[in-house]
């Protein structure tokens, strides 16, 4: 008799960041308060029309990583949420559940230059394709690390 397959754990959130302005530094927090159509309380992009939160994957950042030659820290990336594994969708109009609150995929998150000066030469392009989402709140609610995440339809 075969074993039976192990299911794979849903990701949960490993770490969450907000800067209060553009180029400032990111500070790790525990917990943070999405608003709806607002964004997260206390983070640069708070009040944006669409930028409300950045989501990006840890084994996605550990692919950038192995490319890089060199450590990407969350925090170097400037993206609010980390999630602990797993693909984040970018196909617009997905919906995801992330603790408490309801978001929506806007876009990819394109990697700057910035990031070649604040992590390492050819950090941004060792995060193409792996620097994460932008997406929407659509009901708000408060979201901490250990928070699972969810993708309700689509994906990819």
């Amino acid at each position: 008799m075969s074993p039976e397959p192990q299911a794979i754990a849903a990701p949960v959130v490993v770490a969450i960041h907000v800067a209060k302005g553009r180029r400032l530094p990111m500070r790790a927090v525990e917990r943070v308060v999405a608003e709806a159509g607002r964004g997260l309380v206390g983070d640069r992009y708070h009040g944006t029309r669409h930028r409300h939160v950045t989501v990006q994957s840890a084994s996605e950042l550990a692919e950038a990583a192995e490319r890089l030659g060199s450590r990407v820290e969350p925090a170097g990336t400037r993206r609010n949420v980390t999630l602990s594994h797993g693909a984040v969708p970018t196909r617009p109009g997905t919906r995801v559940r992330l603790g408490a609150t309801l978001l929506e995929v806007v876009r990819k998150a394109a990697p700057c230059r910035v990031l070649d000066d604040e992590i390492a030469p050819g950090a941004a392009r060792a995060l193409h394709d792996r620097a994460g989402t932008v997406l929407r709140v659509l009901e708000g609610g408060d979201i901490a690390v250990g928070d699972r995440w969810e993708v309700l339809d689509g994906g990819a």
